[in-house]
């Protein structure tokens, strides 16, 4: 079975990515780190073939990106021009617009109006990917919300991007999560839990912190996620160091960007 590549989130560096110069800039330290992919988001406002000409002349592939459901909704025609030129598959969301969040009937909701979407996306060989917080791991009547997402969602039309940290902290475990959406999950979020001075869980760079590697890997070749993408939300040191860590803790576990 074939493994994921990893790409580095640009979320995890966003101080460093508002202007072409800084983008520019930034990208060049990520390929002198051993990056050869990203997943564009949090970005300033860059024209779209600003972007691609950056990451042409470093070499890097756009892996997947992260836009505002909002964007998807009233852009949408936007949002195919940005990803075909980008030649970017993967059209993710970061997060669940709040007013969703808090009733059954809201999750209900929004798995379908993404898979309307979805399928609008999928009608230009795109695919949508919802990435996971922690609050989708509040039960409603006894049930998950991230559980509601798999069964009132199009499985065609609305895969999942697994966050590791944030599966940890709602209280379960990112191999089973992984397992469980096999077949609709081609890109995941790699960051490491640990457990600081005050007792606080904070993210660590991949390999520094409490979860067990190994399974996840594992999980992601057996379940053929195509990408794995490390964000670090918050980093305890320069961010570029963080990713550099990652990225190095990876290769040592056998996966390359």
């Amino acid at each position: 079975m074939k493994k994921p590549m990893v790409a580095a989130q640009l979320f995890t560096i966003r101080g460093y990515t508002q202007t072409p110069d800084d983008l520019d800039q930034s990208m060049k330290k990520l390929k002198e780190i051993g990056y050869n992919a990203v997943q564009v988001s949090g970005i300033g406002p860059i024209e779209h073939q600003q972007v691609k000409d950056i990451m042409d002349t470093y070499g890097l592939t756009i892996c997947a990106t992260h836009i505002d459901f909002a964007r998807m909704k009233d852009h949408f025609e936007d949002v195919i021009y940005q990803h075909k030129l980008w030649d970017c598959k993967y059209v993710g969301l970061g997060s669940m617009p709040e007013e969703y969040r808090t009733s059954k009937e809201g999750y209900q909701a929004f798995a379908k109006e993404a898979s309307e979407i979805g399928r609008k996306l999928a009608d230009h060989g795109l695919q949508f990917i919802y990435h996971n917080h922690h609050f989708e791991f509040i039960k409603f009547d006894g049930v998950l919300g991230m559980d509601i997402l798999l069964e009132e969602s199009d499985p065609e039309a609305f895969d999942f991007e697994i966050d590791t940290f944030w599966v940890q902290v709602g209280g379960c475990n990112p191999v089973d999560w992984i397992n469980k959406v096999k077949g609709r999950m081609q890109v995941g979020h790699l960051k490491d839990i640990a457990i600081d001075q005050n007792w606080k869980a904070v993210m660590a760079e991949v390999g520094e912190g409490n979860l067990n590697w190994q399974d996840i890997i594992d999980a992601c070749i057996k379940n053929n996620v195509e990408w794995v993408a490390v964000e670090q939300d918050i980093c305890q040191r320069d961010p570029f160091e963080s990713l550099e860590i990652s990225l190095n803790n990876l290769n040592k576990l056998g996966l390359k960007s």
